[in-house]
């Protein structure tokens, strides 16, 4: 078997263990669990050994200290508290180009979150945070449990050539993209937490999709993974209709992952990136969560979703404009692309 293959079976199977763990055993918000576990799964290495793991909770455990410190700040001192919230996501942007991290988009959505939710409710803070570390700790335990069934052929110890970096220049100008694409949806998450709670997380990932795309394929890849993940929901939700229960959600889901991993790992050739699959599983799984929230609720679920698809199509659409903005206006300056396309 292919490694191409292997990853795709890791990444549906991994994806049903966090279905069932997550709305099996009724976690808080069991969509961002799914979602953080399939970040985790989508990482192009094995497993996270236990000092790695380790690091990265401490990371994530300091910005969600460090969210719930912008709370007061952003109540009390607002335009400080978003200035300050600009620079912080900037810096995390840049680490993650600098150092090549896969857990940016992670660390990103963490910081976020935190603080639009401590703005809204104190108790939604705690939540939050325990869907995020439930997250972490489901993706890695789903991730572990596929490699066991799928692991990767033992290669021979050899010194690969380590790809060249993004220097600091470039990194320093990318992250500002990725800084600009999120902020406005945060500002306009702390007016309206409940309703653009989950828009943030969607922008975080086009946040992600900015610093790596250029002005070409800006449009097809934010805005049309943004539809993509949209249909694919879509039929996610019809397929589940036909008999509402656990097994469906998790045989549904499986099959949507399985469809949209032969084309993200390559086993299938698509004109579209990688990234475009992978943003399209995340949306997925961002409208599918709060629609059956919604139908748990008694809520209509079709017209709050085509909202939901309406905010995501706006937000993505601005991502498009804000690349080819700062792309013509630096090439202007310049007279070179920063990313050429390709």
């Amino acid at each position: 078997m292919e490694p191409a293959d292997k990853a795709v079976l890791r990444l549906a199977i991994g994806l049903g263990v966090a279905v069932l763990i997550a709305y099996g055993l009724a976690l808080p918000l069991p969509y961002v669990v799914c979602l953080l576990a399939v970040l985790v799964l989508c990482k192009p290495e094995p497993p996270l050994p236990l000092l790695k793991a380790a690091v990265v909770a401490a990371l994530l455990a300091l910005l969600l200290v460090a969210g719930v410190l912008m709370v007061p700040l952003l109540e009390n001192y607002p335009l400080s508290g978003v200035l300050l919230t600009g620079v912080v996501l900037h810096g995390l942007f840049f680490f993650g180009l600098r150092s090549g991290s896969p857990v940016t988009v992670i660390l990103v959505v963490s910081f976020t979150l935190v603080p639009v939710a401590g703005v809204a409710e104190q108790g939604l803070v705690t939540i939050i945070s325990v869907a995020l570390a439930a997250g972490i700790a489901v993706g890695g335990l789903a991730s572990s449990i596929s490699h066991a069934f799928f692991p990767d052929a033992a290669q021979p110890a050899r010194k690969a050539a380590k790809p060249p970096g993004v220097s600091r220049a470039a990194a320093n100008w990318i992250a500002l993209r990725g800084m600009l694409v999120v902020m406005p949806v945060f500002v306009l998450a702390l007016t309206n937490p409940s309703f653009y709670l989950a828009a943030i997380m969607k922008t975080v990932t086009l946040g992600q999709q900015a610093c790596t795309t250029d002005t070409r394929s800006a449009g097809r890849e934010l805005v049309g993974s943004t539809l993509m993940g949209a249909a694919m929901a879509l039929v996610v939700w019809f397929g589940l209709s036909l008999w509402p229960s656990l097994w469906m959600l998790l045989c549904w889901l499986m099959a949507a992952a399985f469809w949209a991993g032969v084309r993200l790992y390559g086993v299938r050739a698509t004109r579209f990136s990688p990234s475009f699959w992978n943003s399209a599983l995340i949306t997925m799984l961002i409208l599918l969560g709060p629609a059956i929230e919604d139908s748990a609720n008694g809520q209509g679920v079709l017209a709050a979703s085509a909202v939901r698809v309406g905010l995501y199509v706006a937000v993505a659409a601005y991502a498009w404009a804000i690349v080819w903005a700062l792309e013509r206006w630096r090439a202007a300056r310049t007279g070179v692309q920063l990313l050429p396309r390709g």
